[in-house]
């Protein structure tokens, strides 16, 4: 299934606000984007913002478990939606 850049910014705001409320995850955003609570609401639908939220899940399987099954998912679904968003092509080295 490909995600529609639509789609996809819907999904990564519902992974944003799912974020939000995951008390032990939202400082580690923060920390790790240089991002303010001021900021996050402010760029809150800005695609790129956006995925940088799914980068962000990305990096933990556990993470990407505890979101997809809280929202009835399939485990892909946030790598296919991070496709669909600026800066998430597929890297060809050769």
């Amino acid at each position: 299934m490909a995600y529609t850049r639509e789609a996809a910014e819907t999904l990564a705001l519902e992974a944003l606000g799912w974020l939000v409320g995951q008390e032990d995850l939202i400082g580690v955003f923060l920390g790790s984007t240089g991002t303010s609570e001021d900021e996050l609401r402010a760029r809150a639908g800005d695609p790129e913002f956006l995925g940088s939220v799914l980068d962000f899940l990305l990096m933990d399987d556990a993470w990407v478990m505890r979101f997809c099954d809280g929202h009835g998912l399939a485990y892909e679904r946030l790598m296919l939606a991070r496709a669909a968003l600026p800066g998430g092509e597929q890297v060809h080295w050769t």
